[in-house]
């Protein structure tokens, strides 16, 4: 877990998760979910948020694109989480602070902390993300997010962390099962292999 001090930005879990949930992505417009979180939303410390079912934590997930094929990242042994050393992703996102403004304004800021590029590329809406099924689930709650990157370069920032190219969707099909669980779901998703509604 990151700083346990930080300030991240929690809706109670009801407000966008109704009695059992579910499992994956539900495809749609995220207006009513921002107005919720817009309504609802509150800063918590992290550390306490991470304890707390009560919650969840708003996350925006950044899938990219480039035409057909995706952004698959690897991350390296040298990052933080021995859970997640040589386990792959589809998805870039992180909390909300104060400052990010909102969902829209927490997605930019971790474009630019998380790859080099040129541009922002503009997002377009997938749905929101659920998995209560692991402890870290759990607690969060993802606003899935599509760009294409339409032929314009992108690097991986943090190279000692993550390695990262554009793949054919046979790559990432290669390591579905290596895949961080929010990227399996989305990626299932996104390519009809889901069963979620």
């Amino acid at each position: 877990m990151g700083n346990p001090d930080e300030q991240v930005l929690v809706v109670p879990r009801a407000s966008l998760v109704p009695g059992d949930g579910w499992l994956g992505v539900r495809q749609g417009d995220l207006g009513e979910a921002l107005a919720v979180v817009a309504r609802d939303g509150h800063f918590m410390r992290r550390g306490d948020a991470e304890e707390d079912p009560g919650h969840k934590q708003v996350i925006p997930y950044l899938v990219l694109r480039d035409g057909t094929r995706w952004f698959l990242m690897r991350r390296t042994r040298a990052g933080g989480d021995a859970r997640l050393h040589d386990l792959y992703s589809i998805g870039v996102g992180g909390h909300l602070n104060p400052g990010d403004g909102d969902v829209a304004g927490g997605l930019v800021r971790e474009w630019r902390e998380e790859v080099e590029a040129a541009f922002v590329p503009d997002f377009a809406s997938v749905g929101l993300l659920n998995d209560d099924s692991t402890e870290v689930g759990a607690v969060h709650i993802g606003f899935v997010f599509v760009a294409d990157a339409a032929g314009r370069k992108v690097a991986i920032r943090e190279t000692e962390k993550l390695s990262g190219s554009f793949v054919e969707t046979v790559e990432v099909e290669a390591v579905r099962d290596r895949l961080e669980t929010w990227s399996r779901l989305v990626f299932d998703a996104l390519t009809g292999d889901s069963t979620e509604p």
